[in-house]
C-alpha cells in the first residue's frame, strides 16, 4: 500500500504529464497535471506525508520523526 500510496503522490509524475502537455499543446493532459499537484500539495498541507512501510500513519511529515534524539 505505501509503495503505491507514494508512487501515486510524488510530483514526478504530474511534473512530466505537464511538460508533456506544454511540449504538445495539449490542454486536457495540464489540466489533469495541475488538478494532481494540487491534490498532493491539499494532501501535504494537511499533513498526509509518503509513507513508510513501517504502518500506513508513519509519514515522511510525522513530527516525532524530526525529533532530536530520535532513534527511528
Amino acid at each position: 500500500g505505501a509503495m503505491t500510496y507514494n508512487a501515486v503522490h510524488t510530483y514526478v509524475c504530474p511534473l512530466a504529464l505537464a511538460g508533456y502537455a506544454l511540449f504538445t499543446g495539449k490542454h486536457l493532459p495540464l489540466l489533469l497535471a495541475l488538478v494532481w499537484i494540487a491534490h498532493i500539495g491539499f494532501d501535504r498541507g494537511l499533513g498526509f506525508g509518503l509513507k513508510y512501510p513501517s504502518r500506513f500513519k508513519d509519514t515522511h511529515l510525522d513530527p516525532e520523526r524530526h525529533r532530536v534524539g530520535s532513534l527511528r
